[in-house]
């Protein structure tokens, strides 16, 4: 019936974004906060010198793993692409070498970490530990970053010919330079901050045990909380900075949430077209199939996360989708590790790096390339990105398995 099918849509919608849209909401705050102060500024200058000019494309990738943490890619992109713009001409390399190793870091850092909205809807479906995917997720990040990242930057970059620079890049490098920026401490420690009480919570739990240990860790590992407190010492410690003190704290974390309804909208039609095809029934003939062909559920999840990418080309539905199709089936298998079948899922849902996604012609446009050139990198580097954290699944569920 019409009215059942709209009944299980809103259903899935709420419960999606009963959670996230918060953090959706304060990671955005803490994101412009960063951006605005000039903290993510000040990472990349530090690291790009600590580097070197002929290393731009390792500090490029520190750089967006590290700002990729609290930030959205989009956001990401569009706040680090000017420092890559720079950086390649300081350094006298090409700009492919620095904003290649950037753009792949970031999408990483949002596919396999908390507390990006994507990831943390898989983590609720599949009852997922957020302490534990964050580890594994820092584990399989690395070694999948600097694949994706300077590895094949250093391979693809020779094989372009890309002529002149785009006009975006004209504009940014037309800006002059020299805006007090916060220290380099403060600035990663404001980044890394919502990481670190979630890990805290975990402590707390381990060395109090109890009902005082148990409350501690809940409420300081609680991934809202963490976003709120994270918000709040941002706000005390980089709100003196002169970007933002002109125009108040207040009035940034306004403005910075317009943009955000989209993000919210996208993660509520994950979750409604997810429920709706569960009540449809799909997750029944899924789970027949997988028993009938023998499919690992593993594959399923990244298989089933990676069409939904290409159909839709958002990463945040795809995985959202998978996760509400895929958790009944997990549950009912129960020999699979949550933790792995969230890093699978994530894993799809960055594949192939498809034309219908917005951020694919970000790239063309940022980046002056042509539609051929957009595909032999970028949706090469997804894709790279997909099949290397498939395998960081596969390889912990193996030891999970037999632990």
């Amino acid at each position: 019936m019409p009215s059942d099918a709209v009944t299980s849509f809103e259903n899935g919608a709420g419960h999606a974004l009963g959670h996230i849209a918060f953090i959706i909401a304060f990671g955005t705050m803490l994101g412009r906060i960063v951006s605005e102060s000039g903290a993510a500024e000040r990472i990349a200058e530090t690291l790009i010198n600590r580097f070197g000019p002929q290393n731009i494309h390792w500090a490029m990738m520190v750089i967006g793993l590290v700002v990729g943490l609290p930030v959205f890619f989009d956001v990401g992109f569009v706040l680090l692409a000017p420092l890559a713009f720079v950086a390649a001409r300081a350094a006298g390399q090409p700009l492919l070498l620095a904003a290649l190793p950037l753009a792949s870091s970031l999408s990483v850092a949002h596919a396999l970490l908390p507390p990006h909205p994507a990831i943390m809807i898989a983590i609720q479906a599949y009852h997922a530990s957020v302490p534990v995917m964050l580890l594994l997720g820092v584990v399989v990040m690395i070694p999948t970053a600097v694949l994706a990242g300077p590895v094949f930057a250093c391979f693809i970059v020779p094989l372009l010919n890309v002529s002149g620079i785009s006009s975006l890049e004209a504009q940014f490098l037309e800006h002059e330079e020299g805006r007090s920026l916060p220290p380099f401490g403060i600035s990663v420690l404001c980044v890394l901050m919502p990481v670190l009480l979630i890990l805290a919570g975990q402590i707390f739990w381990t060395v109090f045990p109890g009902p005082g240990g148990d409350w501690l860790g809940n409420f300081v590992g609680s991934t809202d909380i963490a976003l709120v407190l994270s918000t709040l010492f941002a706000c005390a410690a980089l709100g003196s900075a002169k970007s933002i003190a002109d125009r108040g704290v207040a009035r940034h974390l306004h403005d910075c949430l317009a943009p955000v309804a989209f993000v919210v909208l996208l993660v509520g039609a994950g979750g409604g077209f997810g429920r709706a095809l569960i009540d449809a029934g799909v997750s029944t003939v899924l789970t027949g199939l997988a028993v009938t062909w023998h499919m690992p559920i593993l594959l399923l999840a990244w298989g089933l996360a990676a069409l939904v990418r290409l159909a839709t080309g958002s990463a945040t539905v795809a995985m959202s989708t998978a996760a509400s199709i895929l958790a009944p089936v997990a549950q009912q298998s129960g020999l699979v590790s949550p933790e792995a079948l969230v890093l699978a899922t994530g894993a799809g849902s960055v594949a192939f790096g498809p034309v219908t996604d917005p951020v694919f012609w970000q790239i063309k446009e940022y980046l002056g390339l042509s539609v051929g050139q957009t595909l032999l990198t970028w949706s090469v580097i997804e894709t790279v990105i997909a099949l290397m954290a498939l395998a960081g699944a596969i390889i912990f569920q193996f030891f999970s398995f037999f632990s």
